[in-house]
């Protein structure tokens, strides 16, 4: 299991920018070079849906819905991953959740709300 922390998260307007970083500082370089860490969001009623992912190689992948608008990265120096959302839309609201896969296991933070009102 990792460890891992998410923040972030707010009240935006439509068109508005955010940052979600996912923290995970209790693991090594070496843990955290091979992590495949990824985002995924949550409406209620609706099951969890990705919306981006970065590999252990640094190769990305976006819901068709948030591509040429959300940026995945990670710095390994920081154990830090982050989403930059940007243009957010209304249908952007919801929970994010930062996952981590190692060898296998997926580890899951605590979540942080982002919402998109006019």
């Amino acid at each position: 299991q990792v460890h891992i922390v998410e923040s972030g998260g707010g009240l935006v307007q439509p068109g508005g920018s955010l940052r979600l970083s996912c923290a995970a500082s209790r693991s090594i370089l070496s843990t955290f070079s091979a992590l495949t860490m990824a985002w995924y969001r949550q409406v209620p009623g609706l099951e969890r849906e990705l919306v981006a992912q970065i590999t252990d190689r640094g190769t990305t992948t976006y819901a068709d819905s948030v591509k040429g608008r959300f940026t995945i990265t990670k710095n390994s120096q920081k154990r830090t991953g982050y989403l930059q959302m940007d243009s957010l839309k209304p249908e952007d609201t919801g929970v994010y959740y930062c996952s981590a896969l190692f060898r296998g296991s997926t580890s899951w933070g605590q979540g942080t709300q982002v919402t998109v009102f006019s």
